[in-house]
């Protein structure tokens, strides 16, 4: 129970992951407050976002218990049945098949608009005070709490600060902690693309030398695609018109799915890794991209952060079943270990499969096409690789 006066939890930050962890400490019965700079956009079906997640399992059932995932997919959630990963350079396919592995789905295609839309339309009922627009201008700490001070002049106090405002964090900064920053010279090429043969509702990547090339299944015919390439070979292709991306875009994908033109505009983004020295500093937890920040070639991104908040949720759940303090800071530090430990894992891991697969060096490219056969070849790989990325 908070002090009089005193919020259990201030969360700064109200994209996916930061409404997310809002919503579900509300739910654990706590008293919560969301800041953030600007209002959602609502989403729209006939201006679909451009920014697309492969939501995994655990993450869906996450939505559910804040009730949010049934409005998600009743709006427009694209689930995928398999999934197909090869290189360019030859040799083998690493295929997923979520009959083969006891599932309807492997995951869906979401828009991150339409999940932000969702998760706020969901904040009245749970109790969540919203403070938009605000930012962040001042903070201080001791050991009993928080003290936020905001650009309109309200002040927040919470036992606990959570900052959840992205790779640029103010909240993180402000609570002295640091990030260790690689920037891959690339950036992530994304918009829609309507193909000659149907998709297949197959999520499907294929490695080239520039980078890899994802192309996420929408509709039968449409396609959502992100394609990491150099920073100037991204400048190129986005000043191509339609015809000239078509025709690259088609060979770049080996004519897999017949011709591939575009069915929206383009846009990119510079594409790092940043891990945060710590995801806590005193009374203030970091969590999404304000603590983790990958490369998007196994679009975990999202699915890590709502990880954290899973994690953090529990936490909670565990520590008032005992009647016990759930911001102590053995607790805060358990959680902080954890999620820590994991995401760092991944980041280097997908750090790992951008070196091997996105560059041009002889001995690689012999090499990794066999990799992925070998791979392909072994039932119980393929469904530890599978489970790994859902999150069971």
């Amino acid at each position: 129970m908070s002090r009089r006066g005193v919020l259990d939890a201030v969360v700064v930050g109200g994209g996916v992951v930061g409404t997310a962890c809002a919503l579900a400490l509300a739910r654990e019965g706590l008293q919560v407050a969301l800041v953030e700079g600007r209002e959602a956009s609502p989403w729209s079906a006939q201006r679909p976002d451009l920014r697309v997640f492969a939501f995994a399992h655990d993450n869906a059932a996450l939505l559910e218990t804040l009730g949010v995932w049934p409005q998600v997919t009743q709006a427009r959630a694209h689930p995928y049945l398999r999934m197909r990963v090869w290189d360019a350079a030859g040799g083998g396919e690493l295929a997923f098949d979520a009959y083969a592995l006891g599932r309807r789905e492997l995951g869906w295609i979401v828009e991150n608009g339409l999940l932000v839309d969702r998760l706020w339309s969901a904040l009245p009922a749970a109790g969540v005070h919203l403070h938009c627009p605000a930012r962040v201008e001042s903070m201080e700490q001791d050991e009993r709490g928080v003290r936020l001070r905001l650009d309109d002049g309200r002040r927040i106090d919470a036992a606990v600060a959570i900052a959840a405002d992205g790779g640029e964090s103010t909240l993180r900064t402000l609570a002295g902690l640091d990030v260790s920053r690689h920037d891959y010279g690339q950036r992530g090429v994304v918009g829609y693309v309507d193909s000659e043969r149907p998709n297949e509702a197959t999520a499907w990547q294929r490695f080239l030398d520039t980078g890899p090339l994802a192309v996420l299944p929408v509709d039968k015919y449409r396609s959502s695609i992100v394609w990491t390439l150099p920073d100037a070979e991204a400048e190129r292709v986005l000043a191509l018109d339609d015809e000239a991306f078509s025709r690259e875009l088609t060979n770049a994908f080996a004519g897999r799915l017949g011709a591939m033109r575009p069915a929206s505009p383009r846009a990119a983004f510079p594409l790092r890794r940043q891990l945060a020295s710590d995801y806590v500093a005193g009374r203030v937890l970091v969590l999404g991209d304000a603590a983790h920040v990958v490369h998007p070639l196994a679009g975990q991104g999202v699915n890590l952060g709502l990880r954290d908040v899973a994690g953090l949720r529990d936490l909670v759940r565990d520590a008032r079943q005992r009647r016990a303090d759930w911001t102590a800071p053995h607790r805060l530090r358990r959680w902080a270990r954890v999620r820590r430990s994991d995401n760092t894992v991944a980041a280097y891991g997908f750090d790992a499969i951008n070196k091997v697969f996105s560059n041009d060096e002889m001995h690689l490219t012999l090499a990794r096409g066999a990799l992925l056969g070998l791979a392909g070849r072994m039932p119980p790989l393929l469904s530890l690789f599978w489970k790994r990325a859902s999150g069971l």
